[in-house]
């Protein structure tokens, strides 16, 4: 598929975008003054001639499928550290044989019952956004890989204005369903920070959080039915408000990463935007106060729409604040009640005082139309959040290791595992870098915990930079399961967590899993590798 502007084949987001000489050599000199890094290089970015990729061991006779070396490369890797590093640095060795740019659910068949005759091995592709080894696959013991591109399929099929959900197609990405429910008046208020580029049918493989800190946390919450195309059939589960009628099937669909099929549609819980918002930032001096204060919050059902802890770390690396406080920003909405985000978020900040919080002011609006931009430190947060991938390509090409890694722990764990890991992952940056900075927020909180999310950077031995991540995350991942914390709380299994992941869950339950594949999957050629 290609469009007028494009994605870059190796970086996050639209090549544009790429931060500019000017833009690098700012970013450069603001990482080694303000983390105290040791002088970082400022490398060339790659060319598409810089590519060295093996030549295509397939010639697939189907239409929709091409060997443009553009396309392989774009579908060779998803976008996380690791996945940019190896694309700069021109290294496209695991691309997939063809791209097939599915236009409809016949071509998804099509594709499949080609693929299981033939033994190639087939990875769903969304929007490539995956940060944990979902969309890449090698292929050996397979005659070839196939990348299944399905955004083409990106088409809001209906809008049941009654009941409040819409019938998507799993390509359609974030601004493109937003497009199309506008005309109805709704929305499927679901952002994760690839929102501008992964889809609907690749934030139900995997799971995929949002932005809302609280109720809508994740695409489970949204989706009424999942239509699924496997390599033994059609899955298609019937659109309910609810059921107690056995193991939920959805459930068995969400998460499930292209192991067993390629979502191509489903049904999906949309609303009308609430004009009526309430938020503030509210400041700590102490880390734990803020904590405190934040789990009463979650725990007293306020339901705010964002619950954002950023410790002084993040906050800083975000430039909101440099006096070493912490930013707890809040926010409430709704969509018929003028008054009550205005009441919550009083009580909020209430119990914020408590514990020592303060804060300048306190906004409210009651308005229609969609907000262009925020004022203060939520809307500069908010801009940050969106844009910070485009920062990652920037800091890859300048030797910087930059990384993230989420959990959710309950709340009388957090403390104990917060600290460990700012032992153990400072340290093996220490060991394998010389030197780390480690921050913290939490993206979501729950009555019985918070889901943290890390951000750790480290100057990187240009040519050596994944054998120092492996160590660094090997440390960090480690450090969640010895101290009972999920691998993952909306990233994903993909590759990267799979050990982690087997871990977590009973022995018994992945061998139910297994054999849900050999049922679904009998040849094993979907995504092999990922998640099982």
């Amino acid at each position: 598929m290609t469009d007028d502007r494009r994605r870059s084949f190796w970086a996050w987001g639209w090549a544009d975008k790429l931060p500019d000489d000017a833009e690098r050599r700012e970013l450069k000199t603001r990482i080694e003054s303000m983390l105290g890094f040791p002088e970082r290089p400022l490398l060339d970015y790659p060319t598409l001639d810089d590519v060295a990729m093996p030549d295509s061991r397939l010639d697939p006779p189907l239409d929709c499928c091409t060997t443009d070396t553009r396309e392989r490369a774009l579908h060779t890797y998803g976008r996380g550290y690791r996945d940019l590093v190896r694309g700069f640095h021109g290294d496209f060795g695991s691309a997939p044989d063809a791209v097939a740019l599915a236009e409809t659910e016949a071509d998804v068949e099509d594709v499949l019952a080609w693929a299981t005759e033939h033994d190639v091995a087939v990875v769903p592709f969304g929007g490539g956004t995956s940060v944990v080894g979902g969309v890449e696959c090698g292929g050996d013991g397979y005659t070839g890989v196939v990348s299944l591109d399905l955004r083409g399929l990106n088409e809001v099929l209906e809008v049941d204005t009654t009941s409040r959900a819409a019938r998507i197609q799993g390509g359609a990405t974030g601004p493109e369903i937003q497009a199309q429910l506008a005309d109805h008046g709704l929305q499927l208020r679901h952002y994760p920070q690839s929102y501008e580029f992964s889809t609907f049918g690749g934030w139900v493989a995997t799971r995929a959080g949002g932005h809302f800190a609280t109720r809508y946390t994740h695409i489970d919450d949204f989706v009424e039915s999942v239509r699924a195309v496997t390599p033994s059939g059609t899955l298609e589960t019937r659109r309910l408000p609810a059921s107690g009628a056995g193991p939920d099937p959805n459930r068995f669909l969400l998460g499930s990463e292209g192991a067993f099929g390629v979502v191509t549609e489903g049904w999906a819980r949309v609303q009308p935007r609430p004009p009526h918002r309430s938020r503030a930032t509210v400041r700590f001096d102490d880390y734990w106060d803020a904590v405190e204060a934040t789990r009463e919050i979650a725990q007293a059902r306020l339901q705010p729409a964002n619950c954002r802890l950023l410790n002084a770390e993040e906050a800083m690396l975000n430039e909101l604040a440099f006096d070493g406080s912490h930013l707890l920003l809040l926010g409430f909405e709704s969509t018929d009640a003028p008054g009550v985000p205005k009441e919550s978020l009083s009580r909020a900040l209430a119990i914020a005082e408590d514990h020592g919080g303060t804060w300048d002011e306190a906004t409210h609006e009651d308005r229609e139309e969609e907000q262009a931009e925020r004022d203060g430190e939520e809307g500069e947060w908010r801009a940050s959040f969106i844009e910070a991938p485009y920062m990652f390509n920037a800091l890859v090409s300048m030797g910087v290791l930059v990384d993230t890694f989420e959990t959710a722990v309950t709340w009388d764990r957090f403390p104990d595992l917060h600290r460990a890991l700012q032992d153990t992952v400072i340290e093996a940056m220490r060991e394998t870098c010389g030197a780390g900075f480690l921050s913290c927020r939490f993206t979501h909180v729950y009555e019985d915990g918070p889901a943290p999310y890390y951000t750790l950077l480290a100057p990187a031995e240009v040519g050596n930079e994944l054998e120092q991540w492996r160590a660094i995350k090997q440390a960090a991942s480690d450090t969640l399961d010895d101290h009972g914390a999920t691998i993952t709380h909306h990233h994903a299994v993909g590759r990267v967590h799979r050990e982690h992941y087997h871990r977590e869950v009973p022995d018994g339950y992945l061998d139910a899993l297994r054999s849900m594949k050999r049922t679904l999957d009998p040849a094993g050629i979907m995504n092999p590798g990922a998640l099982l």
